[in-house]
């Protein structure tokens, strides 16, 4: 599961991204200033950071300044309301992989995590490129899509853990209870609502007919089955 760092000193902002991106399936560390982060960054092992820029302790240009002696792969994301151009000079001459000014939008931040995302699960693993099929698409976890001829089909870090689950157990029913363990971890509390958007909203993206579902079929009772004839 991609692991992210949140560091912003402002505690609504901090706690609403936290709650914006659990919900697509990212693990979120939360840090209140550049101190704690740098602390969090060595015991957690983020895959990628979102970090402010003015914050106590250790504003976010020395906390980028000192990871990048450690890590010059890992993405950092600026997210600050400083928005002069000389701001974001500053902070991608450190090393920040991108720079989001506030006030901002949650469909922004989704996309960009989204973006930094793909990459960093294709550039930070020592694998090749995997794909697998799944009905007549092919799905590549590492880029978070699926192509159907030339169509390429987007898709969150959970919605591709469910297809993964299913592809895993093709022809054989796969319970609720294993797909939340899938895509929300064994920790998470399940709830039948919340899989149940999940499974419309993938419906809706890879299925021909989200209305009759051949991909991803419905087992009354006992959860979902992706058949391979």
């Amino acid at each position: 599961m991609m692991k992210i760092l949140i560091v912003e000193d402002d505690i609504h902002i901090r706690q609403g991204l936290v709650e914006a991106l659990s919900r697509e399936g990212y693990q979120l560390i939360a840090a209140e200033n550049g101190k704690v982060a740098l602390d969090k960054y060595r015991q957690e092992a983020p895959d990628f950071i979102i970090l402010d820029i003015m914050m106590p302790e250790l504003d976010g240009y020395s906390v980028c300044r000192e990871i990048r002696k450690l890590d010059e792969q890992i993405p950092i994301v600026f997210l600050s309301a400083k928005d002069e151009e000389i701001d974001r000079v500053v902070g991608l001459e450190l090393g920040a992989d991108d720079y989001i000014s506030k006030p901002f939008g949650i469909h922004e931040i989704r996309a960009r995590i989204k973006t930094i995302a793909r990459r960093c699960l294709h550039s930070r693993t020592a694998q090749p490129e995997i794909s697998f099929y799944f009905g007549d698409l092919t799905v590549y976890p590492n880029q978070l899509c699926a192509l159907r001829q030339s169509e390429r089909l987007e898709l969150s870090l959970r919605e591709m853990k469910i297809l993964e689950c299913l592809h895993l157990h093709k022809n054989c029913v796969v319970t609720r209870e294993m797909l939340f363990d899938a895509a929300w971890g064994y920790d998470y509390l399940p709830n039948s609502r919340t899989l149940d958007q999940h499974i419309s909203k993938l419906r809706k993206t890879i299925e021909p007919d989200p209305n009759n579902p051949q991909l991803i079929r419905t087992v009354h009772g006992m959860g979902y089955l992706y058949h391979t004839e």
